[in-house]
């Protein structure tokens, strides 16, 4: 499958994330932000950093962003898209998942291994797992506490959208240790830790995050 990586000014992991999807089996497609075409890819990746400086909020400029009124289009018709760490706060900012980022209740920013509990494996982005599978894998963020009002959370709870939990305890004061979030059709899928620094025994926790990056194949072979 072909899989694009958009590019904002600022991004951190871009290349982090091309390099995953090919150690998933997939075509890496570089896109810019600029761009008003997807080159026809199966998929969207939206890496994290800090676009645009993280100016105002994080990802709130970036929404705007010609390649954002592409992706939301097509995240609309039903494609793949994952948004990591800054692309999780992108995603929220265009509306395509619900809740907001918020600077971590400690005011500090947070760089550790994380253990998480996999808790939708029914998204294209996670079918790799099964449900309840715990894994661990990098997170870094200063503005990664997942919010939103009680009613959202209960529907999120009650539809099966909390898509990864933290354990051992909370890094960032994310309501109810929610580390990710999927939308009603469960194609847009939001998630403050890093998958994309795990998928290889070289480097990082292990290859906890590889499911990430394998599961849009296990979904079409299924």
């Amino acid at each position: 499958m072909k899989i694009g990586v958009v590019t904002f000014p600022g991004s951190l992991d871009d290349v982090d994330a091309q390099r995953a999807v090919r150690v998933g089996g997939h075509e890496a497609v570089a896109l810019w932000h600029g761009d008003h075409d997807l080159r026809g890819v199966d998929a969207v990746i939206l890496p994290g950093g800090f676009s645009y400086g993280d100016y105002l909020r994080c990802g709130a400029i970036s929404r705007f962003s010609p390649v954002m009124s592409e992706v939301v289009e097509a995240a609309h018709r039903g494609m793949p898209v994952l948004g990591i760490c800054n692309g999780f706060q992108i995603l929220c900012e265009s509306h395509l998942l619900p809740g907001a980022l918020i600077r971590n209740d400690h005011r500090k920013f947070v760089c550790r291994d994380q253990r998480l509990r996999i808790e939708n494996a029914s998204t294209p982005w996670t079918s790799a797992y099964e449900t309840g599978a715990e894994i661990t894998v990098p997170l870094k963020n200063g503005e990664g506490g997942y919010v939103a009002d009680a009613a959202t959370l209960d529907r999120l709870e009650g539809e099966g959208q909390v898509v990864a939990r933290y354990l051992d305890g909370n890094p960032n004061g994310s309501l109810r240790d929610i580390a990710g979030v999927t939308n009603e059709r469960g194609n847009v899928v939001g998630l403050m830790p890093h998958p994309e620094h795990a998928v290889e025994t070289l480097t990082g926790p292990g290859t906890d995050g590889l499911g990430f990056f394998t599961s849009l194949v296990e979904r079409v072979l299924a």
